[in-house]
């Protein structure tokens, strides 16, 4: 038996990485960079006549490390690589600081590259969908806005209500009794009738019913 060889460390480290890269699923618009780690080379290996094989037990992208398993079957060894993945999205955040009960304007954020495994909870990948919504809390520089954080419909405040039907629309005033977001389902007062009902969260302000 001889160890490997500084190339066939390489070769080794390569196909545990292009394994990851083949298996793992990447959200839309976010990219995997993986690192397989050190290996030991008074591991026994050789140049293998055949191309390497490799399998995982695991191709879950939210892990931060997948051990990957490469073979050379020609040649009777193999060796397990532990491959860290780094996954990151675009998501929206805070371009400058922002205040408690400002509402965000184009110029207060940005899309920044997000670290999946670091940012667990639910953020926005698009700009037009935090613009002139209103923040609950105080927001530094390069925070991701997350959808605790703003509300597009804001409690007691007034709002439009869309109510809505095949080939027709009519619209009413409204006061929200609970913070909204996008698509949110949410229970708002129309100040017409005074009746309290289920309305989603279509837009700033502006809620929809079907009827």
């Amino acid at each position: 038996m001889h160890s490997a060889t500084p190339e066939q460390i390489v070769k080794i480290q390569e196909a545990a990485q292009s394994h990851v890269l083949s298996t793992v699923d990447k959200p839309v618009g976010g990219e995997l960079v993986v690192n397989a780690a050190n290996i030991d080379e008074r591991i026994f290996a050789t140049d293998c006549p055949e191309p390497l094989s490799t399998s995982s037990s695991s191709n879950n992208g939210s892990a931060s490390a997948i051990t990957v398993l490469v073979e050379c079957t020609a040649d009777n060894w193999k060796v397990y690589v532990p491959v860290k993945l780094t996954l990151t999205v675009p998501m929206v955040t805070a371009l400058t600081p922002i205040t408690r009960g400002q509402i965000i304007t184009e110029h207060d954020v940005t899309i920044s590259m997000v670290d999946l495994l670091r940012f667990r909870r639910q953020g926005f990948s698009s700009q037009d969908l935090v613009v002139g919504a209103k923040t609950k809390k105080n927001l530094k520089l390069g925070d991701v806005i997350e959808q605790n954080d703003i509300c597009v419909v804001c409690r007691n405040e007034s709002v439009i209500i869309r109510a809505v039907s095949t080939g027709m629309s009519i619209t009413t005033k409204g006061t929200a009794l609970s913070d909204g977001t996008f698509g949110e389902q949410i229970k708002v007062k129309n100040d017409k009738s005074n009746r309290i009902i289920d309305a989603q969260v279509s837009g700033i302000g502006e809620v929809t019913v079907q009827f």
